[in-house]
């Protein structure tokens, strides 16, 4: 091992009682995952113990430069699969200084609505399905693609075996497992259509957890393919013409409709998302209409359409859920680049909160 390999391996364990917290957040853009260390006085296992810490806003598109500072509030806490031993991620959402909420804290509205007696007694569940890219680092091509060429057509790259077919496999394995050491509950991974294209899901998760892991789950691949060199892309359309899109489909049932009966209740939540249709579509990611085209198992995007299987659907409800007569169902139109706080949250306040005649949830 180099000195440097050597210095990053060091088990502290042995010297100090202090750990390292690594505080995340999302930056301006959305989609910009930020984060910096400090170091606390000993273990910490619940969030609410954590103290709050500030950052540069103006450097993040968060802030003017005339009244910079923006406060980091400590919300979910993982294992850090990075330093290891008692050191720990830390997911955080941003507030002004006078405690109101930036407007890039999508958590905070996420969490009202996760926290309204109604939602709670559903306990939603959610599986999201995160869709990406690999990129090489300069040339931003995708990874096992000829430079400035294409691969053989789609269709032997799905969940594929192979040099010659899959791309990237030690960077999405060190991904897997390194969410599963951090307490993230990611439940598989697989390569997807498009080559060079992998999936990771995270879930079934309860609530407002399920956005804490998603983001957690992003970070920490961001990390590994740093570490790699590889970058990975969000984008819903990376490669035009004829490629599968990225999306982040989004999986969800409520008691309700995972107790008897709950093949109507889904139906009538299938009704008012229809209802709520392009609301949800202009918060489902932005370079969405590049993907939801009505092709390359999309439905289009001014087109409300579900069914049972029908991976070319809006909303697709698996043939398990029809037969049983309860389950889930999954929301096909989110974009890879979503945020989870946002569309989770949205699909509780329409299925759970919208009632006959109201589009706000009031």
């Amino acid at each position: 091992m180099s000195p440097l390999a050597d210095l990053l391996s060091l088990d502290l364990s042995g010297c100090t009682g202090k750990i390292i917290a690594e505080y995340i957040w999302v930056g301006g853009t959305g989609m910009d995952v930020r984060s910096k260390a400090r170091t606390l006085p000993g273990p910490v296992d619940d969030p609410s113990k954590l103290p709050k810490w500030n950052f540069d806003g103006s450097s993040t598109g968060q802030a003017t430069g005339d009244d910079s500072e923006v406060i980091l509030c400590p919300q979910a806490i993982f294992r850090d699969p990075f330093r290891k031993g008692n050191n720990i991620l830390v997911i955080c959402d941003c507030y002004a200084p006078n405690g109101e909420p930036i407007p890039s804290n999508k958590r905070y509205n996420a969490a009202r609505i996760f926290g309204h007696p109604e939602v709670k007694a559903e306990e939603p569940w959610y599986g999201i399905e995160q869709e990406y890219t690999l990129l090489q680092k300069d040339t931003n091509w995708p990874i096992g693609w000829p430079l400035g060429g294409y691969p053989g057509p789609q269709g032997p790259y799905y969940c594929a075996a192979g040099a010659e077919k899959s791309y990237g496999r030690d960077i999405v394995d060190a991904h897997y497992k390194a969410c599963l050491y951090a307490g993230i509950n990611i439940g598989g991974i697989n390569a997807e259509v498009m080559p060079g294209q992998w999936e990771f899901q995270v879930g079934p998760s309860v609530g407002i957890s399920a956005g804490d892991e998603f983001w957690a789950a992003r970070y920490i691949l961001e990390r590994i393919t740093e570490i790699a060199g590889v970058v990975v892309s969000f984008d819903p359309k990376p490669i035009p013409g004829e490629w599968n899109g990225a999306g982040a489909h989004t999986n969800y049932s409520t008691k309700s409709m995972r107790s008897e009966g709950g093949y109507e209740v889904i139906k009538k939540a299938i009704k008012k998302l229809e209802a709520r249709h392009m609301e949800h579509i202009a918060a489902y990611g932005e370079g969405n209409e590049r993907r939801l085209t009505g092709r390359h198992e999309t439905a289009d995007i001014n087109t409300f359409v579900w069914g049972v299987a029908n991976r070319g659907a809006s909303v697709r409800v698996g043939r398990d859920t029809e037969k049983e007569g309860k389950g889930y169902f999954e929301d096909r139109r989110p974009g890879s680049n979503m945020d989870p706080y946002v569309v989770t949250s949205l699909i509780a306040e329409t299925t759970i909160l919208c009632k006959a005649g109201l589009s706000n949830g009031k």
